[in-house]
């Protein structure tokens, strides 16, 4: 909370236009900007619930890995059937790291063929399935640890891993972070209307092509941001790819009840093609 009312403090000193229903706020880090949304009674009421799920699978298995700041982190890990450095991270949607997201990681382990995936807990071992908690589980994450379980990682890789990364809504915004902590062992970003980065400077040391699937009608990644994100992209000389649908926020989400399906498998198509160009 504390943290919260400092960046109102920050914004009401800076007077820094956010183009997002006339709201004024300041420059901030992404993910600390897309946490201020845990608060927008629209942005919970666009997360419909998700219906009770549960994954089960030969393939699968939690693992737990080391972190550089003394800690471990967990993971749900499927292991390609013949030895490979291609590797994919998968992100979570706000809710935590749920056996919906476990299942979308199997969908990409079994689509794109010999590759290990790696779904990684941002929130330490919390889930839920109520949009109030996890507006709060979103508010409450420090991108520092964030940080520190993707370099974990990285390292549970190897130092020899080509890593793919892709996430949606929160995890949308942690998959482009990740694929900046990944450094040059990062082949290729995939972002489901996550909050971009904007620090020119931080986007110059991207190693890796980002493809961003972008609902037009999204009112929090609306176009003002994707406009920013693209003028970012192109000052610091990385290549963006756009791919936009005519749907809201949230619709690909693998924990949407009400996702759209049409435009669900042509995004998966896309992303599917994105890797399989990057990953050889």
């Amino acid at each position: 909370m504390k943290k919260i009312i400092l960046l109102f403090m920050l914004c009401f000193i800076a007077m820094t236009t956010w183009a997002q229903d006339g709201i004024t706020i300041c420059h901030t880090p992404a993910t600390e900007k897309f946490a201020l949304f845990a608060s927008n009674k629209d942005f919970n009421m666009a997360h419909a619930d998700p219906l009770p799920y549960t994954h089960q699978s030969s393939v699968g298995k939690m693992i737990t890995f080391k972190t550089p700041d003394g800690k471990d982190a967990n993971g749900y890990l499927l292991t390609a059937k013949a030895k490979t450095n291609n590797w994919i991270f998968v992100f979570q949607e706000w809710w935590g790291l749920n056996d919906h997201i476990k299942r979308e990681a199997e969908q990409l382990y079994n689509d794109l063929g010999n590759v290990n995936v790696l779904a990684i807990d941002m929130y330490d071992g919390k889930v839920t399935d109520k949009r109030e908690e996890a507006g709060q589980l979103m508010g409450a994450f420090k991108q520092e640890r964030g940080n520190a379980i993707v370099q974990g990682a990285v390292n549970y890789a190897g130092k020899d891993a080509k890593i793919g990364t892709v996430g949606w809504c929160f995890g949308g915004g942690q998959s482009l972070q990740a694929a900046l902590t990944a450094g040059k062992q990062a082949v290729a970003a995939v972002m489901y209307y996550g909050m971009p980065e904007e620090n020119v400077d931080r986007l110059k040391t991207l190693s890796c092509d980002v493809l961003n699937i972008w609902p037009t009608q999204d009112q929090w990644i609306n176009k003002a941001v994707m406009d920013k994100f693209e003028a970012s992209m192109k000052a610091a000389g990385k290549n963006l790819t756009i791919k936009a649908y005519d749907a809201d926020h949230a619709f690909a989400n693998p924990s949407n009840p009400k996702h759209n399906k049409e435009f669900t498998a042509d995004a998966h198509k896309n992303t599917l093609e994105f890797f399989k160009a990057r990953l050889k």
